[in-house]
């Protein structure tokens, strides 16, 4: 069993702790929680305020908008559902009877105009972002189409993921709202909402309390706030993005709250952290003993699905909205440009600075949140934040500074 000395242990505190300095410039609050293959914490450590006008401290109870890292946890419901022949990766036909949208919908050109899809779409391509659908806030092109009245991801409405696609089915990678529509066909085989699906086949059995689309009463009265870094670097309090699931009440309104699978979870980092822990441990729950993949499931999970587009990270990504993200010049650089991989619904690193493996699977939240797990060295873990826009430069320090001395720590065995 891995354990760190006193030493290593006071050294990621202070790190995190740093990080959060000024409250007003650094973080205002972030939480780290790393686990080991068992599910045991190798290193928890919370520093900061709740937000940048709060004065209470950042605590482990803190409830955080995780964003995409939602998409993580809704693969597995999908894979759970492939296990049980009940969807299939590779159907376009049955997608398309679920998903009749996906039949009619068309690809937006540079010009602005729309033209017939080349190809039908299937579960496999939504998991790999390779169907073609874009984000209005990293893509201009489709930004731009949404005018005047524009789309918002994140309105919990269904009809803001009614949008054309932006690249022919098959033909690249982009991120995008993929992973909603695939949380929409969990739905429609089921019959169920994707929140009650979720709790059920993965959030009941690996005993998880605070992670949900539509938080309890409970979970809201320890919301982290959400927070603005201005172009100087300062940072000022702002509303929260994905609103509708925090207010809604009545069952009539619940029903009617769209569930985002690429964006639509709320959670304790040390909740996320033991999914992380179960996929660690080949798809059985560490802590409860609870399967819910097999694990030939997660090794294809942690497979690279597109190698026919081994620099899809290089890109880049513009800041559409520069409210939401910064611009990303290139996805996760590695020394000597090795070919990149994305597996089912992450991003699989080729090695790195940091010293993790090269079949690590690792992907990111809008608010600046960024896990990794690596199966092979047995680590996993979280560096959570609500900071917009995306890729705070604070934050992907924070986040290199734990990883590299973690890995380190490893390496010398203490």
């Amino acid at each position: 069993m891995v354990q760190f000395s006193s030493a290593v242990l006071d050294s990621l505190r202070q790190t995190v702790d740093t990080a959060c300095t000024d409250p007003k410039s650094d973080i205002p609050g972030a939480t780290v929680v790393v686990v080991g293959r068992d599910g045991k914490e190798l290193f928890a450590h919370c520093a900061g305020k709740r937000g940048i006008n709060s004065h209470e401290s950042m605590t482990q109870e803190n409830i955080y908008w995780i964003a995409s890292c939602t998409k993580l946890i809704v693969g597995i419901g999908c894979l759970q559902l492939v296990e049980q022949g009940k969807l299939a990766l590779d159907d376009s036909n049955q997608l398309e009877e679920l998903c009749p949208e996906l039949k009619s919908v068309k690809v937006l050109q540079d010009d602005g105009t729309l033209v017939e899809k080349k190809r039908r779409i299937t579960l496999r391509m939504l998991l790999t972002h390779t169907a073609g659908f874009g984000y209005t806030f990293f893509n201009e092109k489709l930004r731009d189409y949404s005018f005047p009245i524009g789309y918002d991801e994140f309105s919990g409405s269904i009809y803001d993921m009614l949008q054309p696609l932006v690249n022919q089915p098959g033909e690249a990678w982009e991120y995008g709202i993929n992973i909603d529509w695939a949380g929409i066909a969990i739905e429609r085989v089921t019959g169920k909402s994707l929140n009650e699906f979720l709790h059920e086949n993965i959030f009941k059995p690996l005993g998880l309390s605070d992670i949900s689309m539509i938080p309890t009463k409970s979970m809201k009265s320890k919301l982290a706030y959400m927070n603005q870094r201005n172009p100087n670097g300062s940072l000022t309090s702002r509303d929260h993005l994905l609103r509708r699931p925090l207010v809604v009440e009545s069952a009539e309104e619940i029903s009617s709250c769209f569930n985002s699978g690429g964006a639509g979870c709320f959670a304790k980092p040390r909740d996320y952290c033991q999914i992380l822990a179960t996929l660690l441990n080949n798809g059985t729950s560490p802590t409860t003993g609870a399967r819910i993949l097999a694990e030939a499931t997660v090794d294809e999970m942690f497979r690279n699905q597109i190698k026919e587009f081994p620099n899809f990270g290089g890109q880049g990504i513009p800041a559409s909205k520069p409210d939401l993200t910064n611009a990303i010049p290139e996805l996760y650089p590695v020394p000597g440009n090795p070919a990149q991989g994305w597996g089912l619904t992450m991003m699989l690193s080729n090695g790195g600075a940091t010293g993790r493996s090269t079949s690590t699977g690792f992907w990111a939240g809008l608010p600046n949140l960024w896990w990794w797990c690596d199966r092979e060295k047995g680590v996993a873990g979280i560096i959570c934040t609500q900071i917009l826009p995306f890729a705070d430069g604070k934050v992907l320090g924070l986040w290199v500074d734990i990883e590299s001395k973690i890995y380190a720590a490893l390496e010398v065995g203490n």
